[in-house]
């Protein structure tokens, strides 16, 4: 598994992230203390406090690199969590 945040602080951003989710194979959770919702979900994501990043985990090691490629506007750099 891999772990990285993200920022979705707009609603374009929530609803071109669900879309371009929903085209990666495997599990993906967006964390929030002890909330997990799926990242395939977009009212699992709207029930999280988008004002802050939000941990991304990726569950297929395998598809871990295509998924940092293909969300990589989204990424937010961890020192700043």
């Amino acid at each position: 598994m891999k772990s990285v945040y993200i920022l979705l602080n707009s609603i374009d951003k929530v609803k071109n992230f669900v879309s371009t989710t929903t085209h990666i194979e495997g599990d993906l959770d967006l964390v929030v203390g002890r909330y997990v919702v799926d990242a395939k979900s977009i009212m699992g994501i709207f029930s999280l406090d988008l004002s802050q990043p939000l941990r991304l985990d990726i569950h297929d090691d395998a598809q871990a690199d295509h998924c940092l490629q293909l969300l990589s506007p989204y990424l937010v750099d961890q020192d700043h969590t």
